[in-house]
This record gives structure tokens, sequence and C-alpha cells, in this order.
């Protein structure tokens, strides 16, 4: 009788065959991604690898840099200006996210119906979306101007006495909040206008069949499976509320009296006025663990009110 020797198991092949296919797997897919990861790892993981490696020191941006530890960090919680800063920020954001959120709805409910022109109306409000932040403010900076601008000037026909507007520094924030909100309706008008035609209209038939109001459609059918589009909306008006700062730059420079000096501004001026980009790096930082811990409770709190399907 001859023994022949078993042949291996087709598991045990398939196991030593397994990680190579992966391995190639992975080796394709980075190829594809290489136009896109290289990019983003030198003009975005670098640079915030360095910013953190700048935090923890003092520099001019001239002279070597001197080791401080975390000595920036307890400066900036520490100093009034910084918690200003942020004050200032968050003032921009509780005006700004209900005006841009609340007229985009208005503007998406609006062309969301058969109306004549309303394609027309739907490209002229998304118009200021790709206009340049720097044309936006200086328009508005020249409406809002307290001696020859537009709106006092229309205040007045009416009786009304204009306020100072950006050279006041009770008017000045809600200046730049009122351009902000402008130029970010379209944008906002847009993802939810699309959230609006994602509705199944045989619930809104349905619920008009059972004698529901106009008014209880709203706040039952629309509303709550609009929910994906606005917390979308929310969230992204939210992170560039917390970014604010070309408007500011240009309308106000942070002023009058320091009444719109905003987070990022407080790094520009730290940066390239007072030669500290040591502590304009930690300040980043900060605000970047502020906007990440506000988004993390954002996305774990959508059960609560986020409806999908």
């Amino acid at each position: 009788m001859t023994l022949t020797a078993a042949p291996p198991e087709a598991g045990a092949t398939h196991g030593r065959r397994a990680p190579r296919r992966r391995w190639r797997h992975a080796g394709t897919v980075a190829v594809f991604l290489l136009p896109s990861l290289v990019p983003l790892t030198l003009y975005t993981l670098v640079p915030m690898v360095a910013s953190l490696w700048t935090s923890l020191h003092e520099w001019d941006l001239i002279t070597e840099m001197r080791w401080v530890g975390l000595g920036n960090y307890v400066e900036l919680i520490g100093d009034p200006g910084t918690r200003a800063a942020f004050g200032h920020t968050l003032y921009f954001i509780a005006g700004y996210l209900p005006l841009v959120y609340l007229g985009g709805l208005g503007l998406a409910l609006l062309l969301n119906r058969a109306m004549a022109g309303r394609s027309l109306l739907r490209g002229i409000y998304f118009l200021p979306v790709i206009t340049s932040w720097v044309v936006v403010a200086l328009m508005w900076k020249w409406l809002l101007n307290p001696a020859s601008g537009i709106v006092n000037w229309a205040l007045g026909l009416v009786g009304v006495s204009g306020p100072g507007w950006w050279t006041d520094p009770a008017w000045a924030m809600p200046s730049v909040i009122l351009a902000s909100a402008w130029k970010d309706l379209g944008f906002v008008m847009i993802i939810l206008l699309a959230g609006l035609q994602a509705i199944p209209k045989e619930y809104q038939e349905a619920a008009m069949v059972d004698g529901a109001s106009a008014v209880r459609r709203f706040r039952h059918i629309t509303l709550p499976l609009l929910s994906p589009s606005s917390f979308f909306v929310v969230v992204i008006s939210l992170i560039n509320g917390f970014q604010v700062f070309d408007q500011v730059k240009i309308m106000t420079g942070g002023g009058p009296g320091g009444a719109t000096q905003v987070v990022v501004s407080q790094i520009y001026d730290l940066t390239f006025r007072y030669g500290r980009a040591g502590a304009a790096s930690a300040l980043s930082w900060l605000l970047f663990a502020l906007v990440l811990l506000v988004t993390i409770v954002q996305i774990r709190g959508q059960k609560r009110w986020v409806t999908y399907g």
C-alpha cells in the first residue's frame, strides 16, 4: 500500500492568500487616493502638526523658537482679551445662526412652490454665496454707512434715526451678523430646498385628506422629514461661525474699541501685529478643541431630533 501526502486544506491556502489580497487591495486604493492624499498631507496635516509644535514655543517668526511648553495655553486661558474674543464669537453665532437658518428656510419654502421665474430667483438668491467676501463686506460697509448709507437714508424716510452701525460699538457686531447672514442665505436655501423636494408628496396629500391644516402639516411632516438637512446646515453654519474673520477684518477691523474682535482676528493680530506666532498657534488649537467639542455634542444629540426615513 502506497502512502501519499494529504493535499493542503483549501482553508489554509485561502488563509495565506488573504493577507496578500488585502495588501494588494490597500495598495490599489492608495494609488487612487494619492491625488487627494498628497495635498491633504502637505497642506493640512503637516501644517497642523507644525502649528501644534509651534504652540509650545515662543516665536516671533524671525528669531529661533524658545520652548515654553504649555505656557502659551495657560497665559491665553487667563487672558481677559482671549475670553472677550471667544465671547464676541459666541455673540456672532447667537445672532447669525437663527437668522441664516430661518431666512434660508423661508426662502426654501417660498421657492419650493410653483411660481413664475422660480429658477431665476433661485439663481439670484444663490449669487451672494459665490461672491467674494471682500466685495460683499465692502458693499455692506457702504450700505450701512451712518452718514451716507442707503439703509439709514431709507430709515430716515419713515422717520427713524438710523444707528451708527459699524462705527458704534453696540451696533458693530449686528452689522457683521447682517452681512454674514445675507451672504449665506443662498447656501442654506439650496440645502433645505433639496431636503424639501426629497419629501414624498404622498405624505402631504394624505394629511390634507385627513383635514390637517397647513401649520400642522408643516410641524408634523415637513420639519421632521427636513431634520437631516437642518442638522447638516446647523453643523456647517456653526463651524463657519466659529471661524468668522473676513467680514470682521474688512468691515470693522475688530473695532470699534474691540467690540468685534473675534477669535480668528485675535489669532491674526497675535501673529502679524505682535509677532507671537506661538501664542497664535495655541489659540488656534483652543478654537479647534471648542469646535470639535461642539460638533461631537451635536452628532451625539442628533438622535433626539433628527429623523431619517
